[in-house]
């Protein structure tokens, strides 16, 4: 049909075709070819700026920044480390310097120092240090790795490391990585590696004090570096990882297997070398005599633990120029070292050891600390002596205190009623008390049986009413540090009933007990005990200060914390004089001896089966808490004159109260504070201006302490409670008739 419409079957599709024309939004239509360059450019652009603020800027500012440090000299670094630590008492005048032994160091030559040193050094810290400029790419990744991933492990390399000491700064910021990494690299373009590797080993810590290779050697084998062995200089660079803990026997066996192996790796030693090679035993930590005008060395030793534990390590302590002001008291201190000393100037057995600290209730400050002879002779040389004041003992009936408050905490008060007859039997196992004087009636009060020290009552109340754990709780909340869940020293066990009486496994320090009995003294609260007021650094800024917060120890209650502390106070008033010991004129006191019995082995002479191991008096005023110690290094039979065995109050007694007349002579008249007695009111105090004088006293004076007998206060040492343990835990009633009157053989007694 002409002229009609036409007809569309099909249009084939057509390119658009750019003909300058904008499409639907007004913008040019671009062909495909213009499409492909638009999008190749936006990627170039893209690259070109990755690339500027990736590579381009950090290395321009790489440049300026490694123009603008410079790398500190060895003699410069010397010049701040190495410093002494003066201390102060707690009024402010000089206690001593305590000088580090690298303090007189002399900076070595390469020459000086032995490949074997520098091998060890390099395959332990930086085995790519002979190829890597200042810095280690896979070592920088690794430690990005472990930081994301939680691991452990850094990627420095000597150079690094130097850098970190030689700056003392090791702020975990990117400013000081960076910085870090040009100074690093800066002194690799500068310096020789022979010339980095002996400056890194110049200043690096080894522990001991020691700065420096030259001063390491000394300090740990007494010889120049130059004669180290390739064993010798594995322990040491071992060492520079853990400084601190270079006389833990485990570590320093480890980190010296460590070096070894890595030293075999880098082609350093040979396997055979390896195989030989012997553990280089190094020599008594205090190789000399103290120097004249140092403080006590066992302070120093607290001082320093408790600032590392407060960010202040021994890599910095030497390093800042820092004025300790400990809270230990002039007075004081000369007083416990005065009435240690004296203690055991005419005692006739050698083994007799003993110690005493005194804290502030008020503040939990340690005002003295004596932990016996800081230098000792051993075959004629002089090594370095234990601290006795910081090692656990058996507390025997010292732990009755705690017993008790385990016993007010379930509500029930000094005037309830045990069987306080002696030898009772618990499950099997006959429980005898110290003697005549020590045990009471079948209707004993709780206040009586505290008084005559007597074990049937405490070891009932704890076996059938408290149970262990209580007792445990008790002590760390008055403020006994144990191993494991506080970090310290001492040790409660509570996996049988010796706990009550203070024996088997169940060890305090004498530290420890000044503490938890000061949170007596101080009415229930506790205060973390401590030897540091303040500590300031060479610009005299504040660089730590101690915190004297006081929480409720036995109660969320201040209120109810106040009474159970008050009325263990009130039970332990009267065991002063019980124990024929005296409180200082116009002083109020409280406190608990305790003795813990020898455990007589084959060979031992007839004497040493009543012997004593241990012995005790923990009391208080409340400005001061004292722990008294006289005992032996483990299970050694002690005896006075005419081997003769020692009890709580014949010499750690006499010593805990010369220290309170020296200290307190002067100071104002003190009394506890009333608090209302769990069950009634607390009787009116005596007349007398020291604690109430009994109208009991044991049977045999010369028993001394809580009516000891046979060693006291029926304390058994050694392991003989162990037998029955797992018998202890079966709740029975208060009141137990004994079923046995027969005086027990040694392995039914229980610890105390």
């Amino acid at each position: 049909m002409s002229g009609g419409p036409e007809l569309m079957t099909h249009h084939a599709y057509e390119e658009p075709v750019d003909d300058g024309r904008p499409d639907d939004d007004g913008k040019p239509v671009l062909t495909p070819e213009q499409r492909k360059k638009r999008r190749w450019k936006i990627i170039r652009r893209v690259a070109y700026a990755f690339v500027a603020v990736f590579f381009v800027l950090p290395a321009i500012a790489f440049v300026i920044t490694y123009f603008l440090v410079d790398v500190p000299s060895p003699t410069e670094v010397a010049q701040n480390q190495s410093q002494a630590v003066t201390y102060l008492f707690a009024d402010g005048s000089p206690m001593g310097k305590d000088v580090p032994r690298g303090g007189n160091r002399v900076l070595l030559t390469p020459e000086q120092i032995p490949d074997v040193m520098k091998h060890a050094a390099i395959a332990t810290e930086d085995d790519s240090f002979e190829t890597n400029s200042g810095f280690d790419v896979g070592g920088l990744l690794r430690a990005v790795y472990n930081q994301a991933t939680g691991g452990t492990g850094g990627g420095s390399t000597i150079s690094q490391q130097y850098i970190k000491k030689a700056t003392d700064n090791d702020a975990p910021t990117l400013t000081r990585k960076w910085t870090e990494l040009a100074k690093s690299f800066k002194m690799n373009q500068t310096y020789e590696k022979k010339d980095i590797i002996t400056a890194y080993l110049n200043i690096i810590y080894f522990g001991r004090g020691a700065y420096g290779v030259g001063a390491a050697s000394q300090a740990f084998f007494h010889k120049d570096a130059k004669d180290l062995t390739f064993s010798e200089a594995a322990l040491l660079a071992g060492l520079i990882q853990q400084p601190g803990r270079s006389e833990n026997p485990k570590v320093a066996q480890d980190r010296w297997n460590t070096a070894l192996d890595r030293m075999v790796k880098n082609n350093y030693i040979t396997a055979a070398d390896r195989a030989a090679a012997k553990f280089p035993t190094p020599i008594p930590l205090e190789d000399s005599k103290q120097q004249a005008g140092a403080p006590p060395a066992f302070v120093v030793q607290q001082v320093k633990d408790e600032l590392a534990a407060h960010d202040i390590p021994e890599d910095r302590y030497y390093s800042g120029g820092f004025v300790v002001q400990t809270t230990i008291d002039p007075k004081a201190q000369q007083a416990a070292e005065q009435a240690a000393t004296e203690a055991l100037e005419n005692q006739v057995d050698d083994n007799l050891l003993d110690a005493l600290v005194a804290v502030d209730p008020k503040t939990g400050g340690v005002l003295a600390y004596y932990g016996g002879k800081p230098i000792v002779q051993v075959n004629g040389q002089d090594q370095a002596g234990r601290d006795w004041a910081n090692t656990p003992q058996n507390p025997g009936s010292s732990m009755k205190p705690f017993d008790l408050t385990a016993f007010l905490k379930m509500g029930k008060g000094l005037d309830a009623t045990f069987d306080g007859s002696n030898n009772r039997t618990f499950d099997g196992r006959v429980v005898r008390n110290a003697g005549p004087g020590s045990s009471c009636s079948q209707e004993c009060t709780v206040a009586e049986a505290m008084k005559r020290s007597a074990n049937t009552v405490f070891y009932d109340m704890v076996l059938n009413q408290t149970h262990q754990q209580p007792v445990k709780d008790a002590a760390r909340e008055a403020g006994v540090k144990t191993k494991n869940d506080d970090g310290g020293q001492s040790i409660i066990s509570t996996k049988d009933n010796n706990i009550s009486l203070g024996g088997g496994e169940t060890q305090i320090t004498p530290l420890d007990m000044a503490a938890a009995y000061a949170t007596f003294a101080a009415n229930g609260q506790q205060r973390p005990r401590h030897f540091v007021l303040k500590v300031s650094n060479a610009q005299n800024e504040v660089a730590y200060e101690a915190s004297t917060d006081a929480k409720a120890a036995f109660d969320s209650d201040a209120d109810k914390s106040r009474q159970i502390a008050g009325n263990v106070t009130e039970a332990l008033k009267p065991v002063i004089d019980f124990s024929h010991l005296k409180c200082p004129s116009g002083h109020e006191c409280a406190g608990k001896t305790g003795t813990q019995q020898h455990t007589k082995t084959a060979g031992e002479p007839s004497w040493a089966a009543n012997a004593n191991s241990q012995t005790w008096m923990v009391g208080y005023t409340p400005s001061v808490s004292v722990a008294a110690w006289v005992g032996g290094d483990g299970n050694k039979p002690l005896h006075g004159k005419n081997n003769s065995p020692i009890y709580g109050s014949t010499i750690a007694g006499p010593m805990w109260q010369k220290f309170l007349s020296l200290y307190l002579t002067g100071k104002p008249g003190e009394r506890f504070d009333k608090v209302d007695r769990i069950g009634g009111e607390v009787p009116p105090p005596p007349s007398s201006d020291v604690a109430t004088t009994t109208d009991a006293t044991p049977t045999d004076e010369n028993q001394g302490g809580d009516g000891d007998n046979n060693g006291n206060d029926g304390d058994q040492g050694g392991n003989h409670g162990n037998q029955s343990s797992s018998q202890e835990s079966t709740p029975k009633h208060t009141k137990t008739p004994p079923t046995s009157k027969e005086t027990p053989t040694k392995s039914d007694e229980p610890d105390n």
